[in-house]
């Protein structure tokens, strides 16, 4: 897709920056620092893109070449899930013996990937360590309730509080 046909869909709502990340197989995250790596700026009174770059506006480049072929997800998001200590499930169903290893999944991981619908929610404010909380900033903003939510969730089922 052109540049400017995913602009003026932006503009005129018919598409979305999460149905272009669904598109792309990427974050919401990813599609708003590609945008605005090509100069564009959100005007949010307006509710447009406006170009700041300081070359020619590129309306003629094909979106899709910015997304990388290689990392569905950031760079952030790799390290952040890396970094997570839980425990997994293995994940490898009768997967032909081809080069594929057996995968480590959890809850967690899937949230940083896949994010989920939200349920209602109570606001409480906590005090994070420097180290818990350095891995919480590397989610995009939008995803932290969720990832705090699931961490405690799968301490509390291991404990046996939850079922």
């Amino acid at each position: 897709m052109l540049v400017k046909k995913m602009l003026n869909g932006i503009m005129m709502k018919e598409i979305t920056i999460k149905e272009l990340a669904d598109k792309y197989d990427v974050s919401t995250r990813t599609i708003q620092l590609k945008i605005k790596k090509l100069g564009y700026e959100w005007d949010s009174k307006e509710g447009i893109y406006r170009y700041v770059g300081e070359e020619s506006e590129p309306l003629d480049v094909d979106f899709s070449t910015l997304i990388s072929k290689n990392s569905k997800m950031p760079a952030e998001q790799k390290l952040a899930t890396s970094e997570v200590a839980a425990s997994t499930s293995y994940v490898n169903e009768s997967e032909s013996t081809s080069s594929l290893k057996a995968s480590t999944v959890d809850a967690i991981d899937l949230l940083l990937q896949n994010p989920k619908d939200r349920s209602k929610r109570v606001y409480r404010g906590f005090y994070f360590d420097n180290d818990v909380l350095s891995i919480i900033d590397r989610v995009p903003k939008s995803y932290k309730s969720e990832l705090i939510n699931e961490a405690l969730r799968k301490v509390f089922k291991e404990k046996g509080l939850l079922d």
